[in-house]
């Protein structure tokens, strides 16, 4: 078979992904062909997708040559070029996604497939001067020119039963204590979309800057319900009196649901808000979206976020990040890094106004 290489700055059509996944029971949300464009305004950074074709040209054309003769898509790699005066340039497959990467569906020509996809992520790295290219695969893939790679962070999945009920019994009883105080407390949980979408910045904002990071832009999330509609939802989790203590953003891929953003404020400790929240999370997911999989999106081993996670009974997922470090080392803008430890203190004791006013600005540019 002989393949065609071609960058395109919008992300594959319906259709094409459509064929893409056809034969894949489980669809991580992760893997939605809108993201690359969900990301690109949310964070006003600039989109390419590279798409490897069948052909039957005898040649693989060269980079950026029209798809005019190419036949059907057989495989992608979302990228978005990431500009910041701050942290400089990178190209990341794909920033706030836990699952980026290649998309190849599996076959005896996978291999020859993610090499060209990669081979012109490359090449397009190179083009635009950044940093290092970032590819957040799930597996090993490899490739020569890929340099480095972090392997620190797992995903955290929960292999779901067929009923709540069935959770419930699963889950022990420290973690159904910690669920009853909630309930005794008069804690109820609410479910929506987009109308919900206020009150869920504010409790997530406040929850960023209480850990010392910068809040992504509501754009972000108002990009998520414009293209992915009905499989994104909110969770609202109020007291007796009507106050907002938690919340949560999910999205519902094939058989698969995840949370890429939640947060409880820092009083409903008391009341195991949080602990409240999840359990209607993973309640909702079995009930209403018939999920198999809940991913509680991604951890350092051993860490709290963790911790927390493994008590429902999560599991690790390796993940394979994989670099093509130009210039400096992928670790120059990780949170973690000692250099930022002042920052971090000074941004937890910001008012959250002000947060929200500038963290925009400042997280879009960390891949």
């Amino acid at each position: 078979m002989r393949y065609s290489v071609h960058i395109s700055r919008s992300a594959p059509s319906d259709r094409d992904f459509a064929h893409l996944t056809q034969n894949i029971s489980r669809l991580h949300p992760g893997w939605f062909p809108q993201w690359g464009e969900i990301v690109s305004r949310g964070l006003r950074q600039e989109l390419y997708t590279v798409e490897v074709r069948k052909t039957l040209k005898d040649p693989v054309p060269a980079t950026g040559s029209a798809a005019s003769e190419a036949g059907e898509i057989a495989g992608i790699l979302p990228l978005i070029a990431m500009k910041s005066p701050l942290f400089g340039r990178h190209l990341i497959a794909l920033p706030y996604v836990n699952v980026g990467g290649c998309f190849v569906p599996e076959g005896k020509e996978r291999e020859e497939i993610e090499t060209l996809l990669i081979d012109e992520a490359v090449r397009l790295a190179e083009e635009l001067d950044v940093k290092y290219l970032e590819l957040r695969h799930v597996r090993e893939i490899a490739h020569p020119r890929l340099n480095f790679e972090r392997r620190g962070k797992v995903l955290m999945e929960l292999e779901l039963p067929e009923t709540s009920e069935a959770l419930w019994k699963a889950v022990g009883p420290k973690v159904r204590n910690q669920i009853r105080k909630g309930e005794k407390a008069g804690l109820r949980a609410e479910w929506g979309g987009k109308e919900f979408l206020s009150e869920f910045y504010a409790v997530f904002a406040e929850t960023m800057r209480n850990v010392g990071t910068p809040v992504y832009s509501r754009k972000l999330f108002e990009e998520i319900f414009e293209k992915l509609g009905e499989k994104a939802e909110i969770c609202l989790v109020r007291t007796a009196e009507d106050r907002l203590v938690s919340a949560a953003f999910l999205v519902h891929g094939r058989e698969i649901t995840e949370v890429p953003s939640a947060g409880t404020l820092r009083w409903g400790n008391a009341l195991c808000a949080n602990m409240f929240l999840y359990w209607n999370l993973l309640k909702h997911s079995i009930e209403a979206r018939h999920a198999k999989v809940f991913d509680f999106g991604r951890s350092s081993i051993g860490c709290g976020t963790w911790q927390f996670k493994k008590q429902w009974g999560a599991q690790e997922v390796p993940v394979v990040w994989k670099y093509f470090v130009r210039r400096g080392t992928m670790d120059d803008v990780r949170p973690d890094n000692a250099s930022y430890g002042l920052a971090i203190r000074i941004w937890k004791r910001l008012p959250v106004w002000f947060t929200k006013l500038i963290g925009p600005w400042i997280v879009r540019g960390i891949p």
